[in-house]
């Protein structure tokens, strides 16, 4: 079956099954087998994250050094096969991770898991820094071209060159999730944060009566706002403008938006720690403490280790995406002769994203006392289970309003800056929305190198237009249903990419030797 059979069949199979079972069937890959074992997708990531360290002998540490090298342009060949320069790969691939999971994902850990998440977080990074770099060097050793003359790679592609023919039906059900992930996880829980965000400070401007911001119920539990809309509306006409230009003006946007939004949020993060410098010993007191040995009262209402484990993993997954396979694809896109080259660069990823960033947003969340404001304190405060109960329905516990979200890390800018000034949250609110236009920008890049995988370079336009609509659906949607959604693509997408990891680690192995075994002259 050629590839364009193949693609509507494992959408038709797809559709199948969320319309016979729901999308449940698919959220069960973070919970399968029970809610009292240790989930296969954890065992999986880390599993084969620990292997491949091992196999590889620890790369993260032993090449982290040339990867630097290499992102600075000292080897940088213009003349070589590809579309972008390491830095503008390794940019346009921390555009996609650099975002929304740095400021929501990590407030969401920590609202539900505990301040013990973000240690989670790091052995998913630690690890994940070597399924980055087995997956981007493997992508771009099996990349193609396609009929345009651009380079397309990804996990598809190192499937089907790499296993061969008869693993395509993998590669398949990997380039059918990544489509599907590129619109939820992409761009919808994207343009979301940023309505919710933008929504959240016109609300406190305005009230709630005014009638840009005054809900109207389209369903029961469900309604939106006409400022909602007209934010969706223009999300989606600035991330069409810039997707339309296609992998060079994607470059040349994140190339500059990446380390411009980073420098920006950063800095900010970097006066708060510093500021409460005697609170951080006991926040990474608490970090760890949390991470193994969980308050007492969490057991009680429905969590434990586990739960703790289960969202710093989830979140440490879509902050930085190792294992997932997306980055891979723009890696492949780098111009290099050395697959192994660009597999280094790739590395640096997860130590900027989740070991700096995601820590840092941690660390300030814990250091201001904003992770009192979550449902984990709650839990762990609630005298007993009646107590959290009636806590959690009114919305409040002590006097303290429930935040999640980046609207908790909104919060605890605001009180970590009040030292200076009193509009904190305003750092955040402009943080969200560049970080959310530029993981928005990238991830269309990610979807469309799957589906022209699946039916060629004629479904790019198609692909588009569809991507940009659910920029907008995001900016009206509900924050629950986007998560779930994006979170069961993301977790389907990666079990295809840790096969091939893990049956590629010999080959990868003999390429890495290789390849340091010979000497690299700097290009002039």
């Amino acid at each position: 079956m050629d590839r364009r059979k193949a693609g509507f069949v494992s959408f038709g199979i797809i559709v199948f099954i969320m319309y016979s079972f729901g999308i449940g069937v698919f959220e069960a890959v973070w919970s399968f087998p029970s809610q009292r074992a240790v989930p296969l997708m954890v065992i999986a990531l880390v599993g084969t994250g620990i292997y491949a360290t091992i196999r590889l002998g620890f790369p993260q540490i032993k090449y982290l050094r040339h990867g630097i090298e290499v992102t600075s342009g000292k080897y940088d060949n213009p003349n070589d096969e590809g579309d972008l320069n390491h830095f503008k790969a390794l940019s346009t691939a921390l555009s996609a991770t650099v975002g929304i999971g740095n400021i929501a994902g990590v407030a969401t850990a920590i609202y539900y898991g505990g301040p013990g998440a973000l240690f989670w977080m790091w052995v998913t990074a630690f690890f994940g820094t070597t399924l980055k770099y087995a997956e981007c060097t493997l992508s771009l050793k099996y990349r193609e071209m396609d009929a345009l003359g651009n380079t397309t790679g990804g996990p598809m592609y190192t499937i089907e060159n790499g296993l061969g023919k008869n693993w395509r039906w993998m590669a398949v059900a990997f380039a059918s999730f990544a489509v599907i992930c590129s619109f939820a996880t992409g761009n919808s829980i994207q343009s979301f944060t940023v309505s919710d965000q933008l929504y959240s400070e016109l609300k406190n401007l305005l009230g709630t009566d005014h009638f840009l911001t005054i809900k109207h119920n389209i369903w029961t539990g469900f309604g939106v706002s006409i400022f909602q809309i007209i934010t969706g509306i223009l999300m989606a006409v600035i991330v069409g403008m810039v997707i339309i230009g296609g992998i060079t003006r994607i470059g040349s946007v994140t190339g500059f938006l990446a380390p411009f939004m980073a420098l920006i949020y950063v800095f900010s993060a970097a006066l708060i720690i510093i500021s409460n410098m005697d609170k951080i010993l006991e926040s990474f007191s608490m970090i760890l403490g949390m991470a193994f040995n969980p308050p007492a009262t969490i057991a009680g209402t429905g969590g434990g280790i586990l739960m703790t484990m289960l969202w710093g993993i989830k979140r440490g997954l879509y902050s930085n995406e190792a294992g997932q396979g997306s980055a891979a694809i723009a890696h492949s896109t780098a111009k290099t002769k050395y697959s192994v080259r660009e597999g280094a660069v790739a590395m640096l990823g997860p130590y900027i994203d989740t070991l700096i960033i995601c820590t840092m947003t941690g660390l300030v969340i814990i250091s201001t006392g904003a992770w009192k404001h979550t449902e984990y304190f709650v839990k762990i405060t609630a005298a007993n289970t009646e107590e959290f109960n009636n806590a959690m329905k009114i919305g409040i516990f002590q006097s303290r309003e429930l935040l999640n979200s980046s609207l908790l890390t909104s919060f605890a800018f605001k009180e970590g800056l009040s030292f200076l000034f009193s509009y904190g949250d305003k750092i955040v609110t402009v943080s969200v929305l560049l970080f959310a236009l530029s993981t928005a920008i990238a991830w269309s890049f990610y979807g469309n190198r799957a589906a022209v995988y699946l039916f060629g370079e004629k479904a790019i336009t198609p692909y588009l237009y569809v991507y940009v609509f659910f920029v907008f659906v995001g900016g009206v949607a509900e924050l629950e249903t986007i998560w779930a959604f994006g979170d069961a693509a993301l977790g389907i997408m990666t079990f295809p990419n840790l096969i091939s990891i893990i049956l590629l680690t010999g080959a990868l192995k003999k390429m890495t030797n290789k390849y340091f075994s010979e000497a690299h002259v700097p290009y002039k």
